[in-house]
């Protein structure tokens, strides 16, 4: 019998669209400029932006490319190193600062809430079930998620929540499905995981024994995961809208 319905969190519960993803990269830009030309660096802009990019590309290639993930700090260092700035140089407050408005872009201009999604996570809990939450966070910490979420109205409706960068390792990673597991109390085969990625979400979920729906947004956001090649997977059901997932579970279980 399923007790828990998790989910995915970018591109299935939240997205941004590419205005508000552009509006996000300039405030981190600009305000991470304006904190080291204040402690006597001076960074042209430019600068900066190359900086920014190669750290996602270097963290992409020493971390996330092999599903694992490390703490917002750990990106600021690589950020500084990438722009030659040495740590030791500067004061820990001034390294707290740059984490800060790089972590919390997110948090000043939100994302939108998937068209259903909180609609159907109060119908989910209505009938009895428990809901929870795994996200590979990339530049969103999940200090700064709890807080979107928080102001998105979404957290109350979640159980229990699971970040990547606070973990240590990413989805498809049996161990970050396996720390949700043990917070909800719960047998894998008492649980549903929805995400819109067939590798990160389905195949991580399925690996562990869980049951799974393929979410097909009708429109994607920016925050869409890299392709990744991997066996054919397919979902227990597929769904372009997420108010159909109340009658997918009600069908499942029937069958069981």
């Amino acid at each position: 019998m399923l007790k828990v319905i998790a989910f995915d969190l970018w591109e299935t519960l939240i997205t941004d669209t590419p205005e508000v993803a552009r509006a996000q990269e300039r405030m981190r830009l600009t305000r991470m400029e304006s904190i080291l030309v204040a402690r006597g660096h001076a960074p042209e802009a430019e600068q900066i932006e190359r900086a920014y990019r190669a750290l996602w590309k270097r963290c992409h290639e020493l971390y996330w490319s092999a599903d694992r993930d490390i703490p917002c700090r750990r990106q600021i260092e690589v950020f500084l190193e990438e722009l030659g700035v040495d740590i030791k140089r500067l004061e820990d407050e001034t390294v707290d600062e740059l984490e800060r408005v790089y972590a919390n872009a997110a948090v000043e201009l939100l994302p939108s809430i998937v068209p259903g999604a909180l609609e159907t996570l109060a119908a989910l809990r209505d009938r009895g079930f428990r809901t929870g939450l795994i996200s590979n966070t990339g530049r969103t910490p999940g200090y700064a998620l709890r807080e979107i979420l928080s102001r998105l109205e979404l957290a109350p409706m979640l159980d229990a929540m699971v970040f990547s960068n606070e973990h240590g390792v990413c989805k498809p990673e049996r161990l970050i499905f396996e720390t949700l597991r043990g917070a909800l109390g719960v047998r894998y085969d008492e649980m549903l995981f929805v995400g819109d990625n067939l590798y990160v979400d389905i195949l991580g979920a399925k690996q562990c024994g869980m049951r799974t729906v393929h979410f097909v947004p009708a429109a994607r956001g920016t925050a869409v995961a890299p392709a990744v090649e991997h066996e054919e997977v397919e979902a227990d059901a597929t769904v372009t809208r997420l108010n159909e997932l109340i009658e997918v579970v009600e069908r499942l279980e029937i069958g069981d």
